[in-house]
Order: structure tokens, then C-alpha cells, then sequence
């Protein structure tokens, strides 16, 4: 075994570990943390692999965009520490569809391609990023500014009071001297 097969042995452990870790952790919150580290150890599986693109696209999109964007609905609904609630038959039966599926993929995997290595004919990395930064850069921008749109429209939305029912010292980020005016806890 080389450096790089340990190396890639301890990266999928940590991701395996991690991303057992994300499935059964009872905390909403602490399930998203943990999928950070299970995507972002991917990322590290990839770039051992010598897929330095795929690795940077793993960290750009999924740990950078999709698990901030749960992030942060959890902390704009406040329901960070509310506890996932399933019972023991439905975590076993998940647990049993995940390791059919992964025995399904790993079976199909080495059926079709064996254990060898496998050569990969494609563009290369470089002619990945001239079409990306060339040709398909307008709507990358065009589709941040709509992202950033989406946040801000969330943000207002989700501090905007209900109805114009809720008097501002009841908000829990009242500040101190609202509270004082109107004489309300928070």
C-alpha cells in the first residue's frame, strides 16, 4: 500500500464515520454539522484521487452553498435544537435501504469495471474552466445575484412581524431599549 492509499483510506473512513454520524445524530443542528465534514471529507477523497476540479466543485457546491443554505434556514426558523423524532423501526429500516443501496452500487461497480484502475478519456480540466469562464459566466453571475435576492427576501420575510400582530419587545431580538419602552419581556 502507498502513501496516497492510506491516505485516501483515512479521508473515507472520516467521511463514512461522519456521514453515519450526520444520519443518526438526533440534533437537526448537529446532523447538518456533520454533514459538512462528511461532504467536505469527499472533497478530500477526490482531490487524492487527483480530481483537483471535481474536489473544488464538491467544496464550491455542496459544502459552500448547499449546507450553508440548511444552515441557514435552521437559523432563520430557530428550530435548530429541536430533536428529530423517528422511532426504531423507521431508523432500521433506513439503515437497511442504505446498505442495500450501497451494496447494490458496489456490486454494479465492480461487475462492470472489475478492480483495476480505469482509464477516463474527457476534457480536460482546463477546457472545463475556458467553458465555464468564458462562455457560461453571465449566467453564473446572473444566477448569484438571484441567490443573494432569494437571502435578503428571506431574511425580511422572516423578521417581518405575523400580521402586524407581534409588538417588537416580543421579539427574541428585541433590542434593550424596546423592551424598556414598551414594557415587554423578551
Amino acid at each position: 500500500m502507498s502513501g496516497l492509499d492510506v491516505l485516501f483510506l483515512a479521508v473515507g473512513l472520516l467521511t463514512a464515520g461522519s456521514g453515519l454520524l450526520a444520519v443518526t445524530s438526533r440534533n437537526v443542528l448537529h446532523a447538518a454539522l456533520w454533514l459538512v465534514v462528511a461532504l467536505g471529507g469527499l472533497a478530500g477523497c477526490y482531490l487524492v484521487l487527483g480530481a483537483e476540479l471535481v474536489a473544488l466543485v464538491q467544496l464550491l457546491v455542496y459544502v459552500g452553498a448547499v449546507v450553508v443554505l440548511i444552515l441557514f434556514a435552521l437559523m432563520l426558523t430557530r428550530s435548530g435544537g429541536v430533536p428529530a423524532v423517528t422511532s426504531r423501526s423507521q431508523r432500521g429500516a433506513a439503515a437497511v435501504v442504505g446498505a442495500g443501496t450501497t451494496v447494490l452500487i458496489g456490486g454494479s461497480l465492480v461487475a462492470a469495471f472489475g478492480w483495476g484502475a480505469v482509464e477516463v478519456d474527457g476534457p480536460s480540466s482546463m477546457d472545463v474552466a475556458a467553458g465555464i469562464f468564458e462562455a457560461y459566466v453571465w449566467p453564473f453571475e446572473l444566477l448569484s445575484a438571484l441567490l443573494l435576492l432569494a437571502l435578503v427576501a428571506a431574511v425580511a420575510i422572516a423578521r417581518a412581524p405575523v400580521g402586524g400582530r407581534d409588538a417588537p419587545s416580543a421579539r427574541p431580538d428585541a433590542p434593550p431599549d424596546v423592551v424598556d419602552q414598551q414594557g415587554g419581556a423578551p
